[in-house]
């Protein structure tokens, strides 16, 4: 049987941090592609961003919420990227837009952009599905 410490915040790997190739079109001075510096996050922060990108809309019955997919998307993409830094006013200015999320959308071809919410959704753990979890858990 395993023992309960293990669960304890001391002993938890700590937030996963990898770098990646976003786009081949962002190089240094030597002409290779800079890799972005992407991050996961807590249950605590995605909730958070989920919140931020839900609405109250009318129903028949009245009320209800609902949660803009491609608002919660971009902001949970932008506040995983830790570089570059999206908050940067002179990189928002560059391409001539405020906010994390415009920057990424002016930044990014649509390929880029998918490619690099694949790679956050798998950071952050969203790429497993049951079977491979069950797996692991079989091992």
């Amino acid at each position: 049987m395993s023992s309960l410490s293990a669960f304890f915040a001391q002993n938890a790997q700590a937030a996963h941090v990898e770098e990646v190739i976003v786009s081949s079109r962002f190089k240094d001075a030597e002409g290779k592609p800079i890799p972005w510096r992407l991050r996961s996050m807590t249950e605590e922060e995605n909730e958070s961003i989920r919140k931020s990108a839900t609405r109250q809309v009318k129903s028949k019955g009245g009320r209800t919420t609902e949660v803009n997919g491609d608002e919660y998307i971009v902001k949970l993409v932008a506040a995983s990227v830790e570089f570059p830094n999206l908050r940067d006013a002179e990189l928002q200015k560059s391409y001539g837009v405020l906010g994390t999320d415009r920057l990424l959308r002016a930044m990014l071809l649509p390929g880029e952009y998918a490619q690099l919410v694949n790679k956050v959704q798998e950071i952050n753990g969203f790429d497993r599905d049951t079977e491979e979890l069950i797996e692991d858990v079989k091992n």
